[in-house]
């Protein structure tokens, strides 16, 4: 398994139709579990202070949203001690799955809905340890087989919690042609998103190479590029919002890309056009998390002016924000920075009544972010420019998720904020159970909490 700590710790073509307009996600997901298996109560963490802090409400199994950037889904109170009981239900579930004889499809979709409950909602990996491979493969038949689009979708989901918990259940040789096929052949849209966010995981935890990620993302591409005519869904923006978050996401564990770099941002600028503002929204902080791979903190003796012989550039913070350190610039990600700029610009200014006011709002705060990254290398999302009164500096990256009430972890990178997006597309309302005990979820997103004040 890919080294995460040390990848997380590095610094490092067709517009959607006019005439397209987003469609409701499906039936399926918007089919409430039972009574019986609906989660426990959940509470809103605490949140004072203006810093943009992460709470939220819980979303049922079949989803793959991270819902809107200032929400997180927390645990109940009651959790710890109901541990034994879903400890005992998890036990139970999984003979069910694994035992499919004598199930139908409404057993199938209840024991699944079942089973993600209990995965997301705490960390099970000894209870499913040498049996996660029979697990995946029982997932894939479902998958396969499609004999309901909220069965399918339910094992997709399943799959992607599976890998989460136990990295070795999923396997490039079991596991990621099934998913290249379902997100093909499929005729579900639903099913087709669903499954490109199931492979994005695979690809991040299996012990994928970098030219299996390379590949990955590759493919990604082209959905988005022909706006999802290469997978039969054309002008579907669930699909191609899908593939720009898993882009993004698995573009985190490669260190170099600069080679792939303007091609990339090419195809992400023409889907700042999009009618959808899901699309344009992706897209763009696909772009910022491209141009900041490209720079990087100085090496270690590495001694640079502010314009070297050698036409290397550094930054450092005009603001001398504490903790923000000089990068240097190692390639040019796009050399029509300045056409990208006016893009940018004006998409964070867009003032058309012909999308809600909600959309609108979260086209300016987001362009606005990828705007101020793009021109200020060592500002990353949510960078405030407001001056604290008390230390006459700009308040700097105020996007936090708060732990609790101990402390609050900063995501001040772009690169964080995929990752953190990534994780909780299918941890949902375990994302602090996991992030506290799974070493595999840490791994992913490696930062140091700090005290809340």
């Amino acid at each position: 398994m890919h080294d995460l700590r040390r990848k997380a710790m590095m610094e490092s073509g067709k517009t959607v139709s006019r005439k397209a307009k987003s469609r409701p996600s499906s039936k399926a997901t918007s089919l409430a579990p039972s009574a019986a298996n609906s989660r426990a109560a959940s509470r809103n963490v605490s949140r004072a202070g203006s810093d943009d802090e992460e709470g939220g409400n819980l979303s049922d199994e079949t989803s793959f949203s991270a819902n809107s950037i200032d929400e997180m889904i927390v645990l109940s109170d009651d959790a710890e001690f109901r541990h034994d009981a879903l400890k005992e239900e998890l036990s139970e579930r999984i003979e069910e799955i694994l035992d499919r004889k004598r199930s139908s499809v409404q057993g199938r979709e209840a024991t699944l809905t079942a089973y993600i409950r209990i995965l997301t909602a705490q960390y099970f990996q000894e209870d499913i340890s040498g049996r996660e491979t029979a697990l995946v493969a029982s997932f894939l038949k479902s998958i396969k087989a499609e004999s309901s689009e909220l069965e399918t979708i339910l094992a997709l989901k399943a799959l992607a919690i599976t890998v989460i918990t136990a990295p070795s259940a999923s396997t490039s040789e079991t596991t990621t042609s099934p998913l290249l096929r379902t997100i093909s052949d499929t005729d579900a849209i639903p099913i087709k998103t669903a499954a490109i966010h199931a492979l994005g995981c695979h690809i991040f935890y299996a012990e994928s190479s970098e030219d299996e990620i390379l590949s990955t993302l590759t493919f990604l591409l082209e959905i988005i590029s022909s706006d999802g005519h290469y997978i039969n869904a054309p002008d579907e923006p669930a699909p191609t919002i899908a593939a720009l978050e898993e882009y993004a996401f698995l573009t985190t564990l490669i260190e170099d890309l600069s080679a792939e770099t303007e091609e990339a941002i090419e195809t992400f600028i023409d889907q700042l056009q999009s009618s959808d503002p899901g699309v344009q929204i992706a897209a763009g902080e696909c772009i910022a998390l491209l141009y900041e791979k490209s720079y990087t903190e100085p090496e270690e003796n590495e001694v640079l002016s502010d314009s070297d012989e050698e036409g290397v550039t550094v930054f450092s913070d005009p603001e001398s924000t504490p903790g923000v350190p000089k990068l240097v610039k190692r390639y040019t990600p796009y050399r029509r920075h300045d056409n990208l700029v006016h893009v940018l610009t004006s998409l964070s200014r867009l003032s058309t009544r012909s999308i809600s006011k909600k959309d609108r709002r979260n086209l300016h705060t987001s362009f606005s972010d990828i705007l101020n990254s793009i021109e200020h290398p060592t500002h990353g999302p949510r960078y405030q420019n407001a001056i604290n009164g008390e230390t006459g500096r700009r308040y700097g990256s105020r996007h936090v998720v708060r732990i609790h009430r101990e402390g609050v972890m900063r995501i001040d990178k772009w690169w964080k904020l995929v990752r953190l997006n990534g994780l909780r597309r299918v941890l949902q309302g375990g994302f602090l159970q996991h992030y506290e005990r799974n070493a595999v979820v840490f791994e992913t997103l490696p930062i140091m909490m700090t005290k809340d004040k």
